[in-house]
């Protein structure tokens, strides 16, 4: 039977109210919080002490020994916006220009691997030496890629088979050197631990990632929490700092504060379950910074409580277009934040810089293609839809939106369906394109 217009209108807009009460009520659930120890003492807060340090997130190591090509593959490479096949490169490349910028350490964000495979656990553990070989310290923490996921596959032709993944316990093996045995202290509820990469300054390396729940057969858990007993051990970890009068920076896979007006609506997994009362939760113990990734974009953001603040400095993945390294100097009590991308030095008299970039926007697209064509979209419809949401996430994951180039959208080239979907999701666009204070790739504050 062949609906009408209105008919679909009325079927719709059911089916978006259903949606609507489903997330209201999974919200009101994320609601029962733990039971986090604010911080209410009032005073000075510690001094942060001079530090330079670089962040790299995502890097998403692939070994071609995984398999480079068949159906299995191509479909992979076109259902996200990964630079796989370069990945090593860009890694190699970036543990270069950061041995040549002499910082004091690096952060590692999490999602060290494409999918947690043994294999590339190995190498990425190797290249990392590298960088304490030149005498500047590494600390990682996993991401929800990076440990006991089902997704862990080499590629033969049409199909694929399991592979050799790693275990928690593997993972804090591997990276011994990188954050685990410099610890002051470890969570025994996570791979949460403190360090103190310079004196006075204490980092709190904060692991969300839900790999315990993975379940063979069915693709990783993207969400991040924590338990409660791993929000006591922060707890007596930053009550301990201020005791200390030691300074605290936090770096976490997931987001802590929301980084675009809809991003909780549109893809909550990629903040950390009951992300609003976690900022509070830090900020109360005058944690001013926490560095992130997850999301693949280069975005700045401040959560702002009762007073205090913290800044969610997300850093975007290294093989997703610009690829970028921040580096961040603490000095004379002010922050400074750069980014370098390397997207369009790497590979020098090559298109690799612009084909990067279409190719996110190329998997950006086929990903909203698919979601749109469950509302029976048309395709004509579907290509001038997909064509803005690609823009927008291009201009998200490259950081300090410019909405003067955003292209206007013509909507009478739409029919009433596709209009009506269209401002379903407009937030969407919207969204990315707005450039939220402070700015994403350089920025400066006084401490």
């Amino acid at each position: 039977m062949k609906l009408s217009n209105q008919n679909k209108v009325a079927l719709i807009t059911a089916a978006f109210l259903l949606v609507a009460i489903v997330f209201a009520f999974s919200c009101a659930k994320e609601k029962s919080l733990l039971n986090y120890e604010y911080n209410a003492k009032t005073g000075t807060p510690p001094v942060y002490p001079a530090a330079s340090f670089a962040v790299i997130s995502d890097t998403h190591l692939y070994d071609a020994s995984l398999g480079s090509g068949g159906a299995a593959f191509e479909k992979t490479m076109n259902s996200d916006r990964k630079l796989l096949l370069d990945s090593q490169d860009l890694l190699d490349y970036a543990i270069n220009e950061i041995i040549a910028s002499k910082v004091n350490f690096v952060l590692v964000c999490g999602d060290l691997t494409k999918d947690g495979e043994l294999v590339n656990h190995r190498i990425v553990a190797e290249k990392l030496k590298k960088l304490t070989s030149a005498g500047i310290a590494v600390y990682v923490v996993p991401g929800n890629h990076d440990i006991n996921n089902p997704d862990a596959v080499k590629y033969n032709g049409d199909t694929t088979e399991p592979v050799a993944s790693i275990t928690a316990n593997d993972f804090a093996r591997f990276y011994e050197d990188f954050g685990f045995n410099a610890a002051i202290t470890r969570d025994d509820d996570s791979l949460s631990y403190v360090t103190e990469p310079v004196d006075g300054l204490w980092l709190l390396a904060l692991d969300a990632c839900r790999y315990r729940e993975n379940v063979p057969g069915k693709h990783e858990i993207v969400s991040g929490k924590i338990s409660q007993k791993t929000a006591d051990w922060t707890a007596s970890v930053l009550r301990e700092a201020a005791n200390s009068n030691k300074a605290v920076i936090a770096m976490m896979h997931h987001g802590a504060v929301e980084h675009w007006n809809g991003q909780k609506k549109l893809h909550p997994d990629y903040l950390i379950q009951d992300f609003v009362n976690f900022g509070n939760f830090l900020a109360s113990w005058d944690v001013r910074f926490i560095f992130t990734g997850h999301y693949h974009a280069q975005d700045i953001t401040r959560g702002e409580y009762n007073g205090k603040s913290i800044y969610d400095i997300e850093t975007g993945s290294l093989v997703t277009a610009p690829c970028p390294i921040r580096y961040v100097e603490i000095k004379n009590g002010e922050i400074n934040i750069r980014t370098e991308t390397i997207v369009d030095r790497i590979y020098p008299g090559t298109d690799f810089a612009p084909n990067a970039t279409a190719f996110v926007k190329k998997t950006v697209m086929l990903e909203a293609a698919n979601v749109l064509r469950k509302f029976k979209v048309s395709e004509k419809d579907i290509a001038v839809i997909t064509d803005a949401v690609g823009d927008a996430f291009n201009a998200h994951y490259n950081g300090d939106e410019k909405p003067s180039l955003k292209k206007t959208l013509d909507k009478s080239k739409l029919s009433l369906w596709g209009r009506f979907v269209l401002g379903q999701q407009q937030y969407v666009i919207d969204g990315l394109w707005a450039d939220q204070k402070p700015a994403d790739n350089n920025f400066k504050i006084q401490l």
